[in-house]
């Protein structure tokens, strides 16, 4: 059976209004919920950056449902700092935190000053992130010199359930290449033919773990209102990389999205005034595979949305809670599974 969750954006909603979302998804029947984590909105007409790490300990307080986040360590972020994060609400909600740790977009990485790197190289830099990071989730004093520098560090509150770290994926190769470290791989609604490949991709390199997929949908009951949420809110996201990655403001994205028409957004957002299509695009995913489905209504108002979801959707599908959020294997001495990162000799 499968998990429906609500996914909370942090670009477009103030994080009050989304912390009565949340709470209202769970009321309403959906089953898990994940957040974005940027500095800056796409473009401005959505206009808001909540700090995620703030925002979840709140939301994780205040209702029952499992949590993932999307988090780019590296620049923005240390990855020490990353391991802290996930550690402390690791420990304070067991078996209800996720991560999926991915390469960045440079209009929230840029503010630091520091080079955007190539995506070879921000890829690299990743898996040095996660390698330290799992090291530090399994209580080892690490130092590491490399495309990120650690010095001496040790988390000392740390979680009786190890959280997941999953692979975010748009690309087939990325889905490749994150098999040989993720506990899951993460990617949006695409067509089905590519989403099948990414898994295939994903599996045969080895990869372990669930399948979850974000669906971007635009519903209203009136069918011009919801093309035209999709277009006011999401037309800045029908780019593919490396576009999507390099552009560095939300005016960039404006200027780069002026001409896309409303039809152009149906590729990246599902869009219906129609709740028994939506259903149907839903089970379609899940027969692909997906074990869990995070919905996010591109729309700046939510609670029409959960309702509508909540009465005529989530019933059709069977939607059950996940099991316990965890690493699939608990990681085991940094020496043996992260030949990258140096662990401080004991004095």
């Amino acid at each position: 059976m499968p998990v429906i969750g609500f996914h909370n954006s942090h670009e477009q909603v103030h994080p009050s209004e989304l912390l009565t979302a949340v709470q209202h998804a769970e009321e309403v029947g959906f089953t898990a919920a994940m957040c974005s984590d940027h500095l800056t909105p796409w473009n401005p007409r959505q206009g808001e950056s909540g700090f995620a790490w703030s925002w979840l300990g709140a939301a994780m307080a205040t209702t029952s449902l499992p949590f993932g986040a999307v988090n780019a360590p590296g620049q923005r972020y240390h990855p020490v700092i990353v391991a802290q994060a996930v550690a402390t609400l690791g420990a304070m909600f067991p078996g209800r935190f996720w991560v999926a740790l991915g390469s960045g977009e440079a209009m929230n990485e840029h503010v630091t000053g520091q080079k955007w790197l190539r995506k070879d190289l921000r890829d690299a830099r990743l898996r040095e992130c996660v390698d330290v990071i799992r090291a530090l989730l399994a209580g080892e004093e690490v130092s590491h010199d490399g495309l990120v520098t650690v010095e001496r560090a040790k988390i000392y509150t740390l979680p009786d359930i190890q959280p997941a770290l999953i692979a975010p994926a748009v690309s087939v190769a990325t889905a490749r290449n994150g098999a040989d470290w993720a506990d899951g791989l993460v990617t949006i609604n695409q067509p089905h033919d590519k989403l099948r490949e990414m898994i295939a991709a994903y599996r045969d390199a080895g990869g372990r773990g669930k399948l979850v997929l974000q669906v971007h949908v635009s519903w209203d009951p009136d069918p011009d209102r919801a093309l035209g949420i999709a277009h006011d809110q999401w037309r800045s996201n029908v780019f593919p990389p490396p576009l999507c990655w390099d552009l560095d403001s939300p005016e960039a994205f404006e200027q780069a999205s002026a001409h896309v028409a409303p039809e152009d957004v149906t590729g990246a957002v599902r869009v219906s005034a129609d709740l028994g299509q939506h259903t149907a695009w839903l089970q379609e995913y899940l027969e692909l595979g997906f074990e869990e489905i995070y919905l996010h209504h591109v729309g700046k108002e939510q609670r029409p949305f959960l309702d509508a979801f909540g009465e005529h959707v989530l019933p059709q599908l069977g939607v059950t809670a996940p099991a316990p959020v965890a690493a699939v294997d608990p990681p085991g001495p940094a020496e043996n599974l992260r030949p990258h990162v140096d662990p401080v000799p004991a004095p």
